[in-house]
């Protein structure tokens, strides 16, 4: 479990974000330290709501290009947890246990199976614990 760090979508679009400076530069730090250290991890899931995101535009248009170039070296390289029979029977535990919805019941199965100590977003209580895991707001 030693350092490693889940990112959940909005990190991701708060990245290419021109209005919101502040969050910008955060998620872009916050990326640039995951493919750096080798630390971050991504589910399939993230990949697949960053690019419905990106299809629907951003402030500034996502060009096709841009969008193979981000996930190619971006994205890519931190996707580690994929579906399995043992993730979404952890997802339904958390979502019992947590009364999370189903899609951020997903994202914290996802970073408990990578062993993450840490699951960057803004979509869950920040601070909280679920096992050895903490969440984090780094927009707070």
């Amino acid at each position: 479990m030693r350092g490693r760090t889940f990112l959940d979508t909005n990190i991701f679009i708060y990245s290419l974000e021109h209005q919101e400076k502040r969050k910008s530069s955060i998620a872009r730090q916050i990326i640039e330290d995951a493919l750096k250290k080798s630390s971050g991890v991504i589910s399939y899931q993230v990949v697949q709501e960053f690019i419905n995101v990106s299809l629907r535009g951003f402030e500034v248009p996502f060009k096709p290009a841009d969008r193979r170039y981000f996930l190619n070296s971006v994205m890519f390289p931190l996707t580690v947890v994929q579906p399995s029979y043992e993730f979404y029977m952890q997802g339904l535990d958390i979502h019992e246990n947590y009364r999370f919805s189903w899609y951020d019941s997903l994202i914290v199965a996802a970073a408990l199976q990578a062993e993450c100590e840490t699951l960057y977003t803004e979509d869950l209580q920040h601070g909280q614990k679920i096992g050895a895991m903490r969440i984090v707001n780094p927009f707070v």
